[in-house]
């Protein structure tokens, strides 16, 4: 009886054990998930950093639930608190000896470790003349390209703030890095640099990064994968011990006294984020060539940065006083400087953006409707190598990269005028952004404004397209009427099975102009003389105009036709369009028309 009684127990004891063993393991799991999201960005981020052995997934969220959920870097899996653990896939490269001043480091040493060999081509690497930038002296003289009013401009150092400089790189030439940080180190005021930090983007060369880290105030982080600009910022910034940050490309030359300027106006206004006068340094010859200081940022509805000039009651204004900050409605994004509080109330970046590009629009639209400002500053000069090409290669490509990371932007800050960018990038609308709710907790949290706001106060320069077009696909049983990728003057749209994406398929019929193009194309469909369908410019093919009841597509006194490979006079082809005498019985003249923004 005893025994049996036993037995009992212990499966009653088995069966708890049990049921408790699954309930840890269904919260286990739940926990997971709920560190995975966005799924994009937890393909980075899923494990404890630096750790010698793989860590379960369960044992990483363990690791880090109890840090404050206002951690800015809890994505990168850093807690500012324990400084001794670098970011999540990094290692920070220490010292083999005694550490010494930037000014006693072997720079000829560093520099013949990076050199081209003899009749190595001296763009392959980097997209810009290396064996130029080699032979021009890190510390050369340059123009003072300052304006005259910023050269007698004074400012008191003992009330700046200081700053932690932070270079990501990654496969940079020795020569133009150093270039970077020692100019940025012979041209600032000492009591306002408390360090150089270097974020090395898993380069191939290791030793470029390492060789560096014997100097003083100078950190090496080392990604131990490829994480890009965007993440790699991030993860300098968390490093950061001084209380304002400043970013900079790592193919720079800082000019006289360009510090100050920028230091000084975050002292004058905290939630300003402020650019230098950006100078071109010639990607073939590395001369110093001084960029005038009307300009400023700008951007069209694809979300491309451009620079445009001042009109001119700004630059009237400029004229009275050449130190003035100018305001800037999108900043380049290579070259700024930012309080390291706001950065992180901003919530940094968008983490789930990948390696370079619409990123700093991002950030332009967030400081701006967020409360901060963007401003260049024309009192600072920093010199940039501006390539033609990148040197390195985008993981997924970079139209897809680039479509991701400004679909992002657009659909957390631009509000309904987000179809303005869809309409001008229409493969946008297929590319998966992931899940930005946690940019839109942001966007809430700090009551941020509008995009109809930055258009009237900011940007009321942007014209607004009219909403005058209809996007339409059109349709003859299963198949689209399709560019097939033909948008240039004089080449031929065709018909291809409907896949309901838009892209090639995506027409839009202006009702002002009745006009009828690809919604990629500026230019518009006509018909030739010979009844084929072509492009041509928009301005002489007005007269298009579809009936949704009787099914016509017409331009002018002609209907569109789909003429099938069947028929004789047009064996060559699968299928034909031709404008052809319009004929209501006529199958082949009968379209659907399909609209894709209602």
């Amino acid at each position: 009886m005893r025994k049996l009684f036993r037995t009992k127990n212990l499966l009653i004891l088995f069966f708890i054990t049990w049921i408790g063993g699954a309930f840890y393991l269904s919260k286990s799991t739940d926990k997971v998930s709920i560190s995975s999201k966005p799924e994009a960005f937890n393909q980075h981020y899923n494990t404890v950093p630096n750790l010698d052995e793989p860590q379960n997934p369960v044992e990483v969220e363990a690791a880090y639930k109890d840090l404050p959920p206002e951690n800015p870097y809890a994505g990168i899996h850093y807690d500012p608190a324990n400084p001794g653990h670098p970011p999540i896939h990094s290692i920070i490269h220490q010292s083999n000896g005694p550490k010494v001043k930037w000014s006693d480091f072997n720079v000829d040493k560093y520099l013949e470790a990076g050199k081209l060999k003899e009749g190595e081509d001296r763009y392959a690497k980097n997209k810009f003349n290396q064996a130029a930038s080699d032979s021009t002296k890190w510390d050369r003289q340059i123009t003072d390209s300052r304006e005259l009013g910023c050269k007698s401009a004074k400012y008191d150092i003992s009330k700046l703030q200081p700053t932690s400089i932070i270079i990501t790189f990654h496969n940079e030439a020795r020569s133009t890095l150093l270039r970077t940080m020692f100019t940025a180190f012979l041209r600032s005021p000492p009591e306002l640099l408390t360090e150089i930090i270097l974020v090395d983007d898993f380069s191939t060369d290791e030793d470029v990064g390492k060789d560096l880290a014997m100097i003083e105030n100078v950190t090496i982080l080392r990604n131990t994968q490829r994480e890009g600009l965007i993440r790699s910022r991030v993860k300098g910034a968390a490093l950061a011990k001084a209380p304002i940050l400043t970013f900079l490309d790592s193919h720079c030359e800082c000019n006289v006294q360009w510090l100050e300027p920028l230091l000084d106006r975050i002292y004058q206004n905290p939630k300003a984020v402020v650019a230098p006068v950006i100078d071109v340094i010639n990607m073939d010859s590395f001369n110093y060539v001084p960029a005038s200081a009307d300009l400023r940022g700008g951007f069209e509805w694809n979300l491309v940065f451009k620079w445009e000039f001042l009109g001119n009651e700004r630059k009237n204004l400029r004229s009275k006083n050449q130190t003035a900050p100018i305001k800037s409605p999108a900043m380049a994004g290579g070259l700024f400087t930012i309080s390291k509080k706001w950065f992180e109330e901003l919530g940094t970046y968008d983490l789930a953006m990948d390696v370079w590009g619409g990123e700093n629009l991002e950030m332009s639209f967030r400081v701006w409707q967020c409360g901060g400002s963007l401003e260049i500053i024309p009192c600072s000069r920093v010199g940039h190598v501006f390539r033609k090409q990148h040197p390195y290669t985008f993981p997924g490509g970079s139209g897809n990269v680039f479509q991701k990371n400004t679909r992002r932007a657009a659909e957390v800050w631009l509000d309904s005028y987000k179809q303005f960018y869809l309409n001008q990038v229409p493969s946008a609308k297929y590319v998966d952004v992931g899940d930005f709710s946690d940019r839109l907790a942001i966007k809430a949290k700090l009551k941020c404004k509008s995009f109809d706001w930055f258009l009237r106060e900011v940007y009321p320069e942007l014209k607004v397209p009219e909403k005058t077009g209809v996007h339409l696909t059109l349709k003859q049983n299963k198949l689209c009427l399709d560019s097939l990728g033909n948008i240039k003057a004089h080449q031929s749209p065709g018909m291809y099975q409907c896949h309901g994406t838009g892209g090639n398929q995506e027409w839009v019929f202006e009702k002002k102009t009745k006009t009828l193009r690809q919604s990629a194309s500026k230019m518009c469909l006509g018909i030739e003389p010979s009844g084929k369908l072509a492009n041509r410019e928009c301005s002489a093919l007005s007269g298009w105009e579809y009936n949704e009841e009787t099914g016509a597509l017409k331009y002018k006194n002609q209907c569109v036709a789909v003429i099938p490979k069947t028929e004789v006079s047009v064996q060559k082809e699968e299928n034909a369009l031709i404008g052809m005498p319009c004929d209501p019985t006529d199958a082949r003249q009968r379209w659907i028309f399909e609209k894709l923004n209602d």
